[in-house]
């Protein structure tokens, strides 16, 4: 079995502060990661962190891009056990993206759409919940997610394993703290 992540994300930028009041959402934004340290998220979203219109596929990291700009960004983490040959198919679909990612666009009017319950996807665009959700079906993987899909859908998705709540900028420091927490405990028991 293997591992991917799923983070959903709210960093409180006009934009997603716009989203959460339109949808009553906590979370506006969603990646996929393929290590627990989320060393490197994909998504779709801002090419640049101060422009909110000019967006396209990305790799996100907890210390770079917007999530470096927005410091208190909020997190819900997730994991979800696959199969290998699922990961590697997860791999392979990411990696023809990035491959291929100047012919591929935000899908801004999808993201507007959503709020009137319509779904608009011109080819070769996506929004981030539209990514990933592509993402996870690429490799078979049964999510049972709306047509018309948010981040905030992917909560309902069955058997995922919660990792981390909290600042995006603290996960890494509370998982070495859970850590260190449970050696010291096995430390103490022998």
């Amino acid at each position: 079995m293997q591992k991917i992540y799923i983070i959903l994300t709210h960093t409180g930028t006009l934009l997603s502060k716009i989203i959460r009041k339109w949808t009553k959402d906590e979370f506006t934004h969603i990646s996929i990661a393929l290590d627990e340290d989320l060393n490197q998220m994909y998504s779709f979203g801002r090419l640049n962190a101060y422009n909110p219109f000019w967006g396209g596929f990305v790799k996100e990291g907890i210390y770079t891009g917007t999530f470096k700009r927005f410091k208190k960004t909020e997190a819900f983490i997730y994991s979800l056990d696959i199969t290998q040959k699922q990961y590697i198919m997860i791999k392979n679909e990411i990696k023809k993206i990035e491959k291929h990612k100047e012919k591929y666009r935000f899908n801004i009017l999808g993201l507007l759409a959503v709020g009137f319950h319509k779904k608009i996807q011109p080819d070769h665009s996506f929004y981030c919940a539209e990514f990933v959700k592509h993402i996870l079906e690429s490799a078979n993987i049964s999510i049972d997610l709306p047509i018309i899909v948010r981040p905030e859908n992917f909560k309902n998705i069955k058997n995922y394993t919660v990792v981390y709540k909290g600042k995006l900028r603290k996960y890494n420091k509370e998982k070495k703290r859970e850590y260190s927490i449970i050696n010291n405990y096995k430390f103490k028991l022998t």
